[in-house]
C-alpha cells in the first residue's frame, strides 16, 4: 500500500488548511468519488480507497472542533440539559467528586500545565505556578472545604402576617452554563469559574481561548479525562465556534475578555434573556503619594505591572498619577528596581512573559510609536519582534488624546501622569469609565478614606497591586464598563445558583380575617396586624377603636 502525506503541500498551519478553498474542494470531490471511504478522525483527516490500494493521509491536526456549528451546539446543549434534568449534578456527592477530580488533575498534571503556559506566553515557571495553578488549587480546596455549608438552606425569620410559618432561601443550580475564558491567564480563568459552576451543581460548557492554543488543547484533553463528560464539556475553536455557542439558550454565561466582545456576548444573551457575568477590564489607575516607602512601592508596582504577565492582565496597573515634583524620584526608583528584577537587558530576561501574539505585539508598538507618545518615553522602549518581547517602558506626561491613554494598554507600557496636588488625581479617574481595579499608595489615612469613598471601581487595593484577587473572601468583578457580576469562592457558588425563596406553612391555623367579606371589625384588626402594634391588635380584638 502506498501512502502520500500532503502536509508539506498545504497551508503551513492547521487553521489555514481548514480555511483554504482548495482543501474544501478536495473534501467535496473525495466525498463524491468515495462516499463510503471518507473518514473523519479527531486529530486528522484520512481519505482511503481500498479498491485502488491507495491511502491519502493528511496529517493536519484538524479536529472535530473545526466542524462545530450551530446544529452541533444545539445538540450539545440539549444533551447537557437532559443530563442536568436527571438530577445527578445536584447531589453533594457528585459535586465533591468533580471538585476532587480537578484538585487531583492540578497535582498530577502540574508540569504539563506549566509547559503549556510557557509555550503560549513564555510565562516564568514560578509565575505560572503561583498565578494559575496555585490559585486554581486554592479555589478548588475552598469549595471542597465549604461546599456543604454553601449548599445549606439559609433560615429567614417570618412576620406576623404569615404566622405561624418558617422560611428559608434554597440555593439551586441554574442549569446549563457557558464559560468563555480568555488567553492571558488561560488555565486559572478557565478553571476558577468552572469550579464555581460545578460547586453550584450545573452542567458546564467551557470555551477556552484559541489565542492560547497549547493551554486550550490541554484543557480539552484533561477535562475529558478527569471529569464527567456527560456534564462538563470543552469546545475549542475561534469566532465561528463561539458564535455557534452564543446562538444557544443558556441559563447563564460568564465571559472574560474585552469590552468590545462583552457587548457582543451581552447582545446574544439578551435574545434569550440569559443573565451574564462579564469580566472585562479598563484602565486601572495607581495613585502614588510622596508619603510612602519608595522602594516597597516601586517593587509592588513592578510586580503589579511587568511581573504580572508582562502587563497582559485586566487588573495590572495601566497608568500612574503622581505629583509633578515627585515623578522624577518615582521614575528613578522604578528604574533601579526594574534593573534589579530583570537585568540591564530585560528583553533577554527569563523573568518576563512575552507578548501573546504578533497582532498584540504590533498593537503595542503602534501605541509606542505614535507621534503623541514616542517622544514621551523616559525608560525602555526596546522591542524584539522575533521573540515578541517589549522592554518595560515608562512614558511621562503623555497627552490625554494619545492612543496609549485612550485604550486599555494590556502590555508592558506604563504612562505616568503628573498633577500639582495628589487630590487632583480623583477628577482624572472619575472622568474615565470605572476601572476594574484602582490602587493607592500612601500613608495618609485621610487620603485612604477619601479614595475608598470617592473612587468607584470593581476592586480596590491600598499600598499594593493585583494581590487583592488572591483573597478568596473578596468578590472579583467589575462595575460599569469594567464588567458586571462577580465570582471567586462563595461568590462563584452564588453567581451560578438561583436563590429560591421558600415559605412553609401548616393547615392548623387559618383565621377568617384574611378572607372576604371585609367587615369593619376585620378591617380594624387587619390594620392593627399590618401596623405591627400589639396594643392596637388587642384593642381591635376587644372591639375597641384606637
Amino acid at each position: 500500500m502506498k501512502t502520500l502525506s500532503l502536509s508539506p503541500l498545504l497551508a503551513p498551519t492547521p487553521s489555514a488548511l481548514v480555511g483554504s478553498r482548495a482543501f474544501a474542494n478536495a473534501l467535496t470531490l473525495t466525498a463524491k468519488c468515495f462516499p463510503k471511504q471518507l473518514q473523519f478522525h479527531s486529530r486528522c483527516v484520512v481519505f482511503s480507497t481500498h479498491s485502488s490500494s491507495t491511502t491519502l493521509s493528511v496529517e493536519s491536526q484538524v479536529e472535530k472542533k473545526r466542524v462545530f456549528d450551530g446544529d452541533k451546539a444545539s445538540l450539545l446543549v440539549t444533551e447537557l440539559r437532559k443530563n442536568f434534568d436527571s438530577g445527578k449534578t445536584k447531589s453533594y456527592e457528585w459535586r465533591i467528586s468533580q471538585l476532587e477530580a480537578i484538585a487531583k488533575m492540578l497535582v498530577e498534571k502540574e508540569e504539563e500545565i506549566i509547559d503549556a503556559l510557557v509555550k503560549d506566553l513564555s510565562k516564568p515557571r514560578m509565575e505560572a505556578y503561583i498565578t494559575e495553578i496555585f490559585q486554581a488549587k486554592s479555589a478548588c480546596n475552598e469549595a471542597l472545604q465549604d461546599l456543604k455549608h454553601w449548599m445549606k438552606p439559609e433560615k429567614v425569620s417570618t412576620s406576623i402576617t404569615t404566622f405561624p410559618s418558617s422560611a428559608e432561601i434554597v440555593s439551586e443550580p441554574l442549569g446549563v452554563v457557558l464559560i468563555i475564558s480568555t488567553w492571558n491567564f488561560p488555565m486559572l480563568l478557565s478553571l476558577d469559574p468552572v469550579i464555581g459552576a460545578i460547586a453550584a451543581g450545573n452542567t458546564v460548557v467551557l470555551k477556552p481561548s484559541e489565542i492560547s492554543p497549547a493551554t486550550s488543547s490541554l484543557l480539552a484533553n484533561l477535562l475529558e479525562s478527569y471529569l464527567d463528560n456527560s456534564a462538563v464539556r470543552v469546545v475549542e475553536g475561534a469566532v465561528p465556534e463561539t458564535t455557534s455557542l452564543l446562538e444557544q439558550k443558556w441559563d447563564k454565561i460568564l465571559y472574560t475578555g474585552s469590552a468590545r466582545v462583552g457587548r457582543i456576548v451581552m447582545a446574544a444573551a439578551a435574545k434569550h434573556l440569559t443573565p451574564v457575568i462579564l469580566e472585562l477590564g479598563g484602565k486601572c489607575p495607581a495613585v502614588v503619594d510622596s508619603n510612602i516607602n519608595l522602594q516597597v512601592t516601586a517593587r509592588r508596582i513592578i510586580a503589579g505591572k511587568w511581573g504580572c504577565n508582562s502587563g497582559q492582565a485586566c487588573i495590572s496597573v495601566d497608568y500612574i498619577i503622581t505629583r509633578r515634583d515627585f515623578a522624577p524620584t518615582l521614575i528613578t526608583a522604578l528604574k533601579n528596581e526594574l534593573e534589579e528584577f530583570f537585568g540591564k537587558d530585560p528583553i533577554e530576561s527569563k523573568g518576563m512573559s512575552r507578548i501573546v501574539s504578533p497582532t498584540q505585539f504590533a498593537r503595542l508598538v503602534r501605541l509606542l510609536d505614535e507621534d503623541k507618545a514616542s517622544d514621551k518615553i523616559v525608560l525602555g522602549g526596546q522591542r524584539d519582534e522575533k521573540t515578541l518581547k517589549i522592554a518595560p517602558t515608562i512614558l511621562l506626561d503623555v497627552p490625554e488624546e494619545a492612543m496609549v491613554m485612550q485604550e486599555e494598554i494590556f502590555g508592558p507600557i506604563l504612562p505616568i501622569i503628573t498633577v500639582d496636588s495628589i487630590e487632583d488625581s480623583f477628577s482624572i479617574i472619575k472622568s474615565r469609565p470605572k476601572p476594574l481595579a484602582a490602587y493607592l499608595f500612601t500613608n495618609n489615612e485621610q487620603l485612604k478614606k477619601d479614595y475608598v469613598d470617592k473612587i468607584s471601581s470593581g476592586g480596590m487595593l491600598i499600598n499594593d497591586a493585583v494581590v487583592h484577587v488572591a483573597t478568596r473572601g473578596l468578590p472579583f468583578g467589575g462595575v460599569g464598563e469594567s464588567g458586571m457580576g462577580a465570582y471567586h469562592g462563595k461568590f462563584s457558588f452564588d453567581s451560578f445558583s438561583h436563590k429560591k425563596s421558600v415559605l412553609y406553612k401548616g393547615f392548623d391555623s387559618d383565621p377568617s380575617i384574611r378572607y372576604p367579606p371585609y367587615t369593619p371589625e376585620k378591617a380594624k384588626l387587619l390594620r392593627a396586624i399590618l401596623d405591627g402594634s400589639i396594643f392596637h391588635i388587642i384593642l381591635a380584638l376587644l372591639g375597641w377603636s384606637k
